[in-house]
């Protein structure tokens, strides 16, 4: 059986080399792939197949079909896989002794360097299980009265909508959903849409960092700037924008901002983060009551009863391995390959791109639409002829499908996805 001491020899501060111990081939493989580019330019690094070849090696994947649906929740890679196994076995050896009193309280280390990474003091992020979880805690905390307005876009992701919706039925709050087109005209336009919508009565701005839907990167700086100068208060929904591209939550003067960190961090299933401004964490309300010991504590955001703690613990290894990568590269990366199959896309007849391809503006996400052809009918077409996965969006206001490769997608199955939307555009 595992002692603490035992423990603390062997998952301590021996860096890389305990890592090694657990899983010889990973991450030594991967830093030693990123000491090869050195210095180069990351949109160099981007194209440089040799290194790519070593990053996909790190997963375990099913390569029978072709995930172009990482939008929703990643593979994590080896390492972090088996750091979360690893995990769990200690817990289940005596879980009130292994998990409460040798696990649980590692995740203060967690904490501090997804804190450091995210641009953003420790004392201000809670661990939660999802941007969703996140979000809500948010929303559902503030204190709003009758009449008071929420302002957010049409595109916003469902979940969140629907929670705004829920206090509308229970707060008897007002919800306004404004519009844009795809892809938006420009940063100020979306700007100029929120600041034309603000009335007497607003109250909050809730808004995606990146839409779930077409994968637009929002001007957030510039619309929290407009809330803090109109006295609103602002929640970002960033679910799809951490570990995606790099930025800093203390840059955007945001009040709260929620993410998930199964996606583009590729932590385990289950795990997120939620920031909130150091002076609202007082005042505000938790999701699940805490103890009076946490009232002006972002832990009370934290209290949701008996939870594992293989999952949250395991984020610093997936952190580990996004900082081998470098934020930089990665997104300079993601931006090749969606640029990859959206520019040729583009100039075909019958492809409507609806992601701008700007660099500034997207990263890995894209929505294609084909003249005439239902989303759901391309995405079953894509799997039934070719076992390609890919996500339907149907909009009121336009339609395709949703595209996210990740750094394990390659470039054959980036062209073999093209090969199969020229041959469904055909027919």
């Amino acid at each position: 059986m595992w002692t603490r001491r035992d423990f603390l020899n062997r998952s301590g501060r021996a860096g890389v080399a305990a890592l090694a111990t657990f899983n010889p081939a990973g991450l030594p493989r991967l830093l030693g792939a990123t000491a090869g580019v050195g210095q180069r330019p990351p949109v160099d690094v981007a194209q440089d197949e040799t290194y790519w070849r070593e990053i996909q090696q790190a997963f375990t994947l099913d390569r029978t079909l072709v995930n172009l649906n990482n939008g929703g929740v990643c593979p994590s890679p080896r390492v972090v896989h088996e750091a979360l196994k690893r995990y769990l076995d200690i817990s289940n050896q005596a879980p009130v002794y292994h998990m409460w009193q040798i696990l649980e309280p590692n995740i203060e280390s967690v904490r501090r360097t997804l804190a450091a990474d995210a641009g953003a003091d420790a004392d201000t992020v809670a661990i939660t299980r999802n941007a969703s979880e996140a979000l809500q805690i948010a929303q559902l905390g503030l204190d709003l009265k009758p009449g008071d307005e929420v302002l957010t876009t049409n595109q916003d992701y469902g979940r969140m909508l629907q929670t705004w919706e829920q206090r509308v039925a229970r707060d008897r709050i007002k919800l306004t959903k404004i519009a844009f087109p795809v892809p938006p005209s420009s940063q100020e336009d979306l700007v100029r849409r929120f600041d034309a919508a603000i009335t007497p009565a607003t109250k909050v701005l809730h808004f995606c960092h990146i839409t779930n839907l077409t994968g637009h990167i929002f001007p957030v700086k510039a619309i929290c700037a407009l809330a803090r100068r109109r006295g609103l208060t602002t929640i970002v929904d960033g679910a799809h924008a951490y570990a995606h591209f790099p930025f800093a939550i203390r840059d955007f003067d945001c009040d709260f901002y929620g993410t998930s960190l199964h996606k583009w961090l590729l932590a385990p299933i289950g795990t997120g983060f939620l920031y909130v401004r150091r002076e609202r964490i007082a005042g505000h309300w938790a999701l699940q009551p805490p103890p009076a010991s946490l009232a002006g504590s972002i832990k009370k955001f934290e209290e949701i009863g008996t939870h594992p703690a293989a999952n949250h613990n395991a984020i610093a290894e997936a952190l580990t391995f996004h900082h081998g990568i470098g934020a930089e590269r990665k997104a300079a990366r993601l931006r090749y390959l969606k640029a990859r199959w959206a520019q040729r896309l583009a100039e075909q007849p019958r492809f409507q791109i609806h992601t701008s391809l700007d660099p500034e503006m997207s990263c890995a996400i894209g929505t294609v639409g084909i003249d005439e052809t239902p989303p759901a009918q391309i995405t079953a077409k894509l799997w039934d002829n070719w076992r390609i996965i890919a996500t339907p969006i149907s909009h009121a206001e336009y339609k395709g499908i949703r595209v996210t490769p990740n750094v394990y997608t390659t470039l054959d199955e980036i062209d073999r996805f093209c090969d199969a939307m020229e041959a469904i555009a055909k027919t």
